[in-house]
């Protein structure tokens, strides 16, 4: 099933999501910045209205002269239709002109800056200002108070203004650089897509390494990787292709061996002579059957993943005995001494008990097909800290020195030798081996005796 995942979303999200959230934090910071600044437009108005009425007002023949300058008002025009209310008052609170019911601050009035605040003005929101104007002639010492107080439709208007222009500003910028990042997403993703059009037009069966040129940087050790892994297929495809063209080269001989044993049993003139090349049949297809059960061995082995675990020295033994169990008819058949050894303390080593004991059924297998009759074949359990040896020693032919890392091979056999092996057992036991993280190595019996001693280590991790 294909996943609907996709590289070029999920860095467009990456990029855009983070950049989308950086706008909307900065709309928000426009929109405090754009409220901040009609409220200063807003404010400057006003003042500038306060400081017109107040320019007008003088005390002479012991009263206070007022006028309400138009342009005073005219400051504030817009087409929000705002209503404008004003007051003026003496320091000792006597109307001179304006709205009764505007609200007048409780401030100090030798305070020399104007003073700005909210209010409610029939109903509505306003925005006033109080500024303290001192008159010449007015045997008060208190200042004239000159309040001025707008509703704040304008005010929200500008805002709305201010801010719908950044905004907008900010979108635009934020379309165009969704625009300008899929196009560098197209572009920086040409070599991961000409690397996908070059892997589907290949032919099946092709293991052709990927071309390395102009790779960028990031995708070069995925390159490398797939390279490396396709060399380790065409090894392994080439081995299991050898493995076949030997089973094919095995299985051919005793197949025409055994049709002409049934062939002789046919044409047989007697009884006796049916039943001698019946029994040679029988022989040979015996033989051939654990030939091709070799063959299912290695392949399994091949394609074992061994689960290693924490395995004791009692349980190597018992798996031990176990196979010796099972093949001493085979020992027996051949007047053979079959015996185990143990020595050392106890330990645990990781390892696969399926794997132990195949390796062990492969090794003592192989030590009795080998070794003539009357022979003897000694398993023996060494154990240390950290480590058990197990080894497998006989009494046969033994190998030569320049043939003990021939042996592994698969289908070699040593020459003059009449036991009728696969030559695929060693092959086994070092691919179980190796799956176990096992070392596995060839010697001589001690005090110069004939044989071989076949030993498989394994380690505490």
């Amino acid at each position: 099933m294909r996943s609907s995942s996709s590289l070029r979303r999920q860095l467009l999200a990456w990029v855009l999501v983070p950049l989308a959230s950086a706008v909307a934090v900065d709309a928000w910071l426009t929109y405090q910045s754009s409220r901040e600044t009609a409220s200063v437009v807003q404010d400057r108005l006003l003042l500038g209205s306060a400081r017109m009425i107040a320019q007008q007002i003088s005390f002479e023949d012991g009263s206070f002269q007022h006028q309400i300058p138009p342009a005073a008002l005219e400051l504030f025009q817009s087409q929000e239709g705002d209503r404008i209310f004003y007051r003026v008052t003496t320091g000792n609170g006597v109307l001179l002109a304006g709205y009764t019911e505007l609200p007048v601050p409780k401030l100090d009035p030798a305070a020399d800056s104007p003073y700005y605040f909210g209010a409610n003005m029939r109903g509505e929101a306003v925005r006033a200002v109080a500024f303290f104007q001192p008159v010449i002639g007015n045997p008060s010492s208190l200042p004239v108070v000159v309040e001025v107080a707008q509703t704040t439709h304008a005010h929200e208007q500008l805002t709305h203004k201010l801010w719908l222009q950044a905004v907008l500003q900010q979108l635009l910028i934020l379309a165009l650089a969704t625009i300008f990042i899929l196009y560098g997403l197209r572009r920086g993703l040409q070599p991961l897509i000409r690397l996908r059009n070059d892997v589907r037009s290949r032919k099946e069966g092709s293991l052709q390494r990927l071309d390395t040129h102009k790779i960028p940087t990031e995708l070069a050790p995925l390159v490398e990787s797939f390279n490396d892994y396709l060399q380790r297929l065409e090894n392994y495809t080439d081995l299991r292709s050898r493995f076949i063209q030997n089973a094919a080269h095995q299985l051919r001989t005793p197949l025409a061996v055994l049709h002409t044993q049934v062939s002789d049993a046919q044409r047989a003139d007697d009884k006796a002579g049916a039943d001698l090349a019946l029994t040679a049949a029988r022989r040979t297809l015996q033989q051939t059957t654990r030939l091709v059960h070799q063959f299912l061995l290695l392949s399994s082995a091949e394609a074992y993943v061994a689960t290693r675990t924490a395995t004791s020295t009692e349980e190597c033994c018992a798996l031990v005995q176990t196979v010796l169990e099972d093949l001493a008819p085979q020992a027996h058949h051949k007047s053979m001494d079959l015996g185990f050894e143990r020595s050392g303390s106890d330990t645990e080593v990781f390892a696969d008990p399926v794997a132990f004991q195949e390796i062990v059924v492969n090794l003592v297998d192989n030590a009795l097909r080998y070794t003539p009759a009357f022979g003897v074949v000694t398993v023996r359990i060494q154990s240390a800290p950290g480590r058990v040896q197990m080894q497998v020693e006989d009494s046969g032919p033994g190998v030569e020195p320049a043939d003990r890392e021939r042996i592994f091979e698969r289908f070699f056999r040593l020459g003059g030798n009449d036991a009728t092996g696969s030559g695929l057992g060693l092959a086994i036991v070092k691919e179980l081996a190796n799956q176990c993280g096992a070392r596995i190595y060839l010697t001589s019996p001690a005090k110069g005796a004939s044989g071989l001693v076949v030993t498989v280590e394994f380690f505490a991790e």
